[in-house]
């Protein structure tokens, strides 16, 4: 039966318009879940026989809007002990009403037999308004506690091959529950919403799709109930892992929101609230939003707190260090103590506090002399150099960034790396040289490669140090990187005569470099190498 024939038939045996009589009859004798049943059918028959309407397509995809939302509502009180209440039973009456007369504009815009323009558009801005009310209405009797989720039938989650509509259809109704149903409701739907968008991805896209849902979900984290609250801010963090639907979650307006929750939600709320926005200013352009709501300042207290947790801090680092990047924000951030309280965090025993924090110290730093000069002031280096340290038991993660910070912080400053040389990085950078796994040496190697290139003092340390025969041994190596690194930095060092001088009395130094020119299947590189540096060392002898 086509869908026109249908949907008339369903509403004009449900009015009774094919037999008075028959109607009367029925609405005496009808049980009331007989009659939500029939109105589910109507509406369901409404909605597909509206879908080919040309004319007036805003409208008409407003009123389904309106309609598959009634729907998700009648199908979450089917089955349920309400449906004996004479409030629910007498709504069915109504909501078939204006189903009949749905279906009559339907079908003059179908046959384009309407009298006007303006006054179809106005009957059908009342036909959305007229399904808006029975929604409320519905959402009134859920308020009122006369459904509970112990009533409401279940729809089951789509398999993983179902079409979209079945995809769409388990969205509306998950979302129909969280507006209208009780706590418990609520909660069981935000959990189930949650459990879908962390497996599959084409659920987050159907909720962005889905009117109100990303808005309600905003309006949640506002919740007085904490329960709510969290599992909403479960669900905005994954949606906010997407970088197509971020612009949505900012348009519903949800910095706002999140900050608040940063302030005085539960711990395990403000933790999804920093991750959100640790992902939301990635993009600059949200920086501003989440200093015009407070945020820098709440989570600076956050990091300054000695009662927040390592699960919260490090996504709060996180945040601050994306906001880092607009001058302003981060001169506020200097004035409100930022550096210092960076530093203590670099001293954390959680590898994730540890890293984050000195990654946001490097961004803070990064080509603003002043800053970086702070940093060495209020003990920076120190506390770098600790991490670095191989007699303190670190993950490779975090002397990795350590190593990195120290470069980029003091290597370009002949006073820094005096401060670095009298904290003991020498003979940390010569441990991981000589006693590294091989990701460890080479790290090592290029930190120390960078040193040799800075000042005449600095290399006569390293010669002193014993660099000179770690770097000789890399020659070797089957990276070409690596042998080209080692050799720069030998010839770095031997520029210095002290050096020179240095180098050849170890016999073992030009002993190695003879053997690489004796080998069979000496590599090319290894043979230029190894005669450049032979001809600069032995000069020395005739000095």
């Amino acid at each position: 039966m086509p869908n026109g024939v249908l949907a008339k038939s369903l509403i004009h045996k449900s009015m009774g318009q094919e037999n008075p009589k028959q109607d009367q009859i029925f609405q005496e004798s009808s049980p009331p879940k007989r009659s939500l049943r029939q109105a589910i059918e109507v509406i369901s028959s409404l909605i597909s026989y509206s879908l080919p309407i040309k004319v007036f397509a805003v409208k008409w995809q407003l009123i389904r809007n309106k309609l598959e939302e009634l729907n998700s509502s009648l199908i979450a009180i089917e089955d349920c002990d309400s449906c004996q209440n004479p409030i629910v039973s007498g709504m069915m009456s109504a909501v078939l009403a204006s189903a009949r007369d749905c279906y009559d504009l339907a079908r003059r815009c179908v046959d384009l037999s309407y009298s006007g323009k303006l006054l179809m558009q106005s009957d059908l801005d009342a036909m959305v308004a007229k399904f808006d009310r029975h929604v409320r209405n519905l959402s009134g009797i859920f308020t009122a506690g006369i459904l509970s989720q112990g009533f409401a039938i279940v729809v089951s989650r789509p398999g993983v091959n179902a079409c979209k509509d079945d995809v769409r259809f388990y969205v509306r109704d998950l979302l129909t529950r969280i507006k209208i149903g009780d706590l418990e409701m609520k909660r069981h739907a935000l959990v189930n919403l949650y459990d879908v968008v962390v497996e599959d991805e084409k659920y987050v896209k159907i909720i962005v799709e889905v009117d109100d849902i990303v808005n309600i979900l905003v309006s949640l984290l506002d919740s007085m109930e904490m329960e709510l609250q969290q599992d909403a801010v479960k669900v905005v963090a994954v949606i906010s892992g997407f970088d197509s639907y971020r612009s949505i979650l900012i348009g519903a307006g949800i910095i706002g929101p999140l900050i608040r929750v940063l302030e005085s939600g539960s711990e395990i709320s403000k933790e999804g609230a920093a991750r959100s926005l640790q992902k939301l200013t990635k993009n600059s352009d949200n920086a501003w939003s989440v200093s015009a709501y407070g945020g820098v300042t709440a989570l600076l207290k956050i990091c300054a707190s000695a009662d927040s947790t390592a699960e919260l801090i490090s996504p709060a680092c996180g945040v601050l260090r994306n906001l880092a990047g607009v001058d302003e924000i981060k001169r506020f951030m200097i004035e409100e103590g930022a550096v210092s309280t960076f530093i203590k965090l670099a001293r954390s025993k959680d590898e994730g506090v540890q890293i984050s924090s000195i990654e946001f110290l490097q961004n803070i730093a990064s080509g603003d002399e002043s800053v970086r000069q702070l940093v060495v002031k209020e003990g920076g280096i120190r506390a770098l150099v600790r991490v670095f340290d191989p007699k303190i038991a670190r993950s490779s993660k975090s002397r990795e960034m350590a190593l990195r910070a120290i470069e980029n912080l003091c290597f370009s400053s002949a006073s820094s790396i005096s401060v670095l040389m009298s904290y003991g990085f020498m003979d940390q950078l010569l441990f991981f040289l000589r006693n590294g796994d091989v990701s460890a040496q080479e790290l090592a190697l290029k930190a120390a490669f960078r040193l040799s290139g800075t000042s005449e003092e600095t290399k006569k340390a390293m010669g002193d140090a014993g660099f000179m025969s770690e770097f000789v041994k890399f020659l070797d190596a089957k990276s070409f990187e690596v042998r080209e690194m080692a050799a720069v930095a030998l010839t770095s060092l031997v520029s210095v005569p002290k050096n020179r001088k240095k180098f050849v009395q170890d016999d073992r130094n030009v002993g190695f470099l003879l053997q690489l020119l004796d080998q069979e299947e000496t590599n090319s590189a290894k043979c230029v190498q190894a005669t450049s540096l032979l001809q600069m060392t032995t000069t020395s002898l005739h000095e």
